[in-house]
């Protein structure tokens, strides 16, 4: 390939990864992989000159402000990086930094936090605007995000009169870790690494969803300080710690050695440090120094930032266990010899699924190599095929539950093994959260942790023995109490008269949501109707399709599920619908609801429309009917408006329901 032709794929590459990563907060390769593509690309313009565009990714720093977000123009440039991937490229950094400054520079020696940059600005000492990096010159406002940021002071004392410091926001391991096993039990798709998590959670255009992801902030830098005069880089950060500022931790070192010494011993203990990190960074200290050496187009020459590699290594596969998750999807996982990688000795490695294990072959006592590359649990890259020991076999997922022993089926669209069982001890604390959740049951004040002290005490082992509850028994939990006991039964009690649709949509049967289960609940009187009924039967309603089907009819069949019915009907849960088809008005309409309503609720106003024979949708396209418009309506009405779609104000909504 000539070098023009793989200039040109190579900026096409790395610009859809630089979208996905700093756009899109959905990285397509790893950081370590991108780097390597960015340092061939400059590679290749460097012995090729004529042929760098003023568009490469390597003349411009990370992604661009998106239009969500009001723009802002940042006061003082927020550069970019050169990597280093390297001691040989640290030590050619150092020597080029002492040529340039004509003697021994100090440097400092810095985490390279895996998070989000932003720049944050101070107006005599509050907080007057926060902004995320964007290209380095244009970002996105993003202020009463960074309000909600936990660890970030709202108001600084002795600051000057103007002052802006750059940070990086970052979610922290564990809290990553809480968020993920709250996702798990409420079954919501999990977040895929914390630096993904809290750049999406950044831009939530509702605040109130950052505050909940509970997002922190370590300031690095101080980009304008008015009226205060610096003479090194440490001074700058030890008067951010006096203001109240979470400051990254820094080493002064005084030689290549000392520099080479600390990204070693931090790369040997990032497992220790609270945050991820995917390198260390060393700037010169002196500050004059740093204007003396200036900056290319995109990075500093006074500061490089070592990467550190995927590190791999080899080890042997000593067994393959399964691990029930709480949604009832079997994960294998390899139990390998221990293994010391990233600071940490490793026992165990992600299989991911079958179809994973089929296509690396991966058997019980493989020599193995595995990667662990900013992940918790490492991976199996490869299997050493010339090194399998005899009489080993293929691996399959097992056919019954490892937790219950139930028949185990696998997705039709997934490539998951689950469990069927409703009663499953591994399942037994998601299923019950959903139960009583909003949109199911509805069981005020039966939040996770209640639900967790149930089990503990062994006072619950499924959904339907909720019902069965004493006072007594459930005062003498810790931190419950008389009253509390009182108001769960109370509430319990309440949703025994919630009737058919959220029934079904508590049972968690796939594919028999909310929506589904109003539907349903519209043809059948009572859920034993619903139970006599075949698939031909439940195939013939609208909205209503043969996997559907299949998945219902089966849950209902299950002996388990059997049990929880027989359960439910002797405690007096209603099994009466309690929805009614008013008439067919809006029969064949779809509509999209956006905006704020004032006569109803977002849930009573979908139940209108379903009662009159018509359908709801979270999304405008060439299929919706109609768009019910509230005050405040966003995007959805534009697009509506884009698209001809006739718009009802809540009035006219209101009129075509009296008629």
């Amino acid at each position: 390939m000539d070098a023009k032709t793989e200039i040109e794929k190579l900026s096409e590459e790395l610009k859809r990864h630089g979208k996905a990563y700093y756009d899109l907060d959905a990285p397509t390769i790893s950081d370590f992989e991108y780097d390597a593509l960015m340092r061939r690309l400059i590679e290749l313009e460097e012995q090729n000159p004529e042929l760098k565009t003023t568009d490469s990714p390597t003349q411009h720093i990370g992604g661009k402000a998106l239009t969500q977000f009001s723009p802002v123009l940042h006061a003082v440039a927020l550069e970019s990086l050169n990597d280093v991937f390297s001691f040989e490229e640290l030590d050619s950094f150092v020597l080029r930094s002492s040529e340039a400054v004509g003697g021994t520079p100090e440097y400092v020696t810095e985490p390279k936090i895996d998070g989000l940059s932003v720049a944050v600005e101070y107006i005599d000492g509050k907080l007057f605007r926060g902004a995320t990096r964007g290209d380095g010159i244009t970002g996105e406002d993003v202020t009463e995000n960074l309000k909600t940021v936990r660890s970030l002071p709202k108001e600084i004392k002795n600051a000057p009169p103007r002052l802006i410091v750059r940070g990086e926001v970052y979610m922290s391991r564990d809290t990553f870790s809480e968020l993920n096993a709250e996702r798990e039990i409420s079954g919501e798709k999990l977040f895929a690494n914390p630096r993904n998590t809290a750049a999406g959670s950044l831009r939530q255009l509702d605040s109130k969803i950052t505050a909940s992801r509970r997002l922190d902030i370590i300031v690095f830098n101080v980009q304008l300080a008015e009226g205060r005069d610096f003479t090194t880089h440490i001074e700058t950060l030890d008067a951010l710690s006096e203001m109240g500022f979470p400051v990254v931790p820094y080493k002064l070192c005084k030689s290549a050695e000392d520099c080479r010494a600390h990204v070693e011993w931090l790369g040997e203990n990032r497992e220790s440090l609270p945050y991820d990190i995917d390198g260390a960074v060393i700037k010169i200290n002196r500050l004059s120094e740093r204007v003396l050496l200036g900056s290319t187009a995109k990075a500093p020459r006074w500061a490089a930032a070592y990467k550190y590699p995927p590190e791999k290594k080899e080890t042997q596969v000593s067994d393959i266990t399964v691990q029930v998750g709480r949604t009832g999807v079997l994960t294998p996982k390899a139990v390998v010899a221990p293994v010391r990688l990233a600071g940490t000795t490793v026992t165990n490695a992600t299989l991911h699924n079958q179809d994973n294990i089929d296509r690396l072959d991966i058997r019980i006592g493989d020599y193995v190599i595995i990667q662990k590359a900013g992940e918790i649990i490492p991976e199996i890259l490869e299997v050493l095929h010339d090194k399998r020991p005899v009489g080993t076999v293929p691996y399959k997922i097992p056919d019954s539950c490892p937790e219950c022993g139930s028949q185990v089926v696998r997705d039709e669209d997934a490539a998951a093994f689950r469990c069927t069982n409703l009663e499953c001890p591994a399942q037994l604390l998601r299923n019950i959260a959903h139960f009583a959740s909003r949109g199911a049951m509805d069981i005020e004040g039966l939040g996770i942790s209640v639900t967790e002290a149930l089990i503990k005490e062994k006072l619950i082992a499924s959904p339907a023995e909720l019902y069965y509850l004493e006072a007594q028994s459930v005062a003498a939990i810790d931190r419950m109490g008389k009253k509390s006991a009182e108001n769960l039964l109370a509430a319990i009690e309440k949703s025994k008269s919630n009737g058919m649709a959220r029934l079904l949509c508590a049972f968690g049967i796939r594919q028999v949501g909310q929506k589904a289960a109003k539907v349903l609940a519209m043809h059948f009187k009572n859920l034993d109707e619903l139970c006599a009924a075949s698939v031909e039967e439940l195939t013939n309603i609208p909205d209503i399709g043969p996997i559907t089907a299949a998945y219902l009819t089966e849950w209902l069949n299950d002996p388990h599920s059997k049990h929880q019915i027989e359960l439910l009907r002797n405690a007096g849960v209603s099994f009466d619908s309690r929805e009614t088809l008013l008439d067919n008005r809006f029969a064949g309409k779809t509509f999209v609801l956006t905006g704020t309503l004032k006569s109803f609720t977002r849930d009573e106003a979908e139940s209108i429309i379903e009662n009159y024979g018509g359908k709801t949708s979270g999304s405008v396209s060439k299929k919706t009917s109609f768009v019910l418009a509230g005050e405040e309506a966003g995007s959805k009405l534009t697009k509506a408006q884009s698209l001809n779609i006739s718009i009802l104000t809540e009035d006219e909504f209101i009129k075509l329901i009296e008629k």
